[in-house]
C-alpha cells in the first residue's frame, strides 16, 4: 500500500479573505509541510516580492512550533482554506492516509465495475473525485460494456455518438427513467 503514497500527499491553493486577497498554497509532503503565500497589492512596496515559503516537518506542524513563530496562528490554515483541510493536513501528518482516495482512476473504474448502480450513486457523494468518475464517460463505457448483455461492436459507434451514459438508459436499463433519476449524479 505504501507504493500508492507519492511524495506529495496533498496540494491546495486559494486566494486568502478579504481584505488583503493574498495568495495561499498548502502542500503536504511525506515529510513536511510546505505553506507558501504570495502578496497581492497593488502598493509599490509590494510589487514584485517574492512569495514567502515556510517548510516544516509533520512533527514541528503537529506541535505549532515553527508554524506559530511565522504566521499569527495554526488557525490561518483553517481560515484561508477551511476547518475541514486543516483537519485533514494534521490527519496525514500523523499518518492516516486515505488509500482509496490515492489508487488510480483505472483502477477504481475496475472496483466501481462490481458495484451496484445505486452503490454508485451512493459512492459519488463521498468525494469531488468520486462524482467525476461516476460522471464520466469512462465509467458508463465500462458499465456498458461490462454489465449489458446485448452489446455489439455494431453499438460502439452509436455509444461513442451518443454518449455512453445515455446508451445504457436507452438501450440495457429496463427500469428507464426512475434509474436515470437515481443514476443522475449532478
Amino acid at each position: 500500500m505504501a507504493s500508492l503514497l507519492g511524495e506529495q500527499l496533498f496540494e491546495i491553493s486559494s486566494q486568502g479573505p478579504p481584505p488583503p486577497k493574498d495568495f495561499f498554497q498548502l502542500v503536504n509532503t511525506k515529510n513536511e509541510v510546505i505553506w507558501r503565500s504570495w502578496r497581492i497589492s497593488l502598493q509599490l512596496n509590494c510589487r514584485g516580492a517574492p512569495p514567502k515559503e515556510l517548510r516544516t516537518s509533520h512533527l514541528e506542524f503537529l506541535h505549532h512550533k515553527s508554524v506559530l513563530c511565522h504566521f499569527s496562528h495554526v488557525e490561518q490554515i483553517g481560515t484561508v482554506f477551511g476547518q475541514r483541510i486543516l483537519e485533514y493536513t494534521i490527519s496525514l501528518c500523523q499518518g492516516k492516509f486515505d488509500y482509496l482516495e490515492r489508487l488510480p482512476d483505472n483502477m477504481m473504474l475496475c472496483i466501481m465495475s462490481y458495484l451496484k448502480l445505486k452503490e454508485t450513486t451512493l459512492l459519488a457523494q463521498v468525494s469531488h473525485r468520486f462524482r467525476k468518475l461516476c460522471n464520466s464517460e469512462k465509467f458508463w463505457e465500462h458499465t456498458v460494456r461490462n454489465r449489458c448483455d446485448g452489446f455489439t461492436s455494431d453499438m460502439e459507434g452509436i455509444a461513442n455518438a451518443m454518449g455512453w451514459r445515455k446508451t445504457f438508459f436507452t438501450f440495457f436499463h429496463s427500469s428507464g427513467r426512475k434509474e436515470q433519476h437515481l443514476a443522475q449524479i449532478d
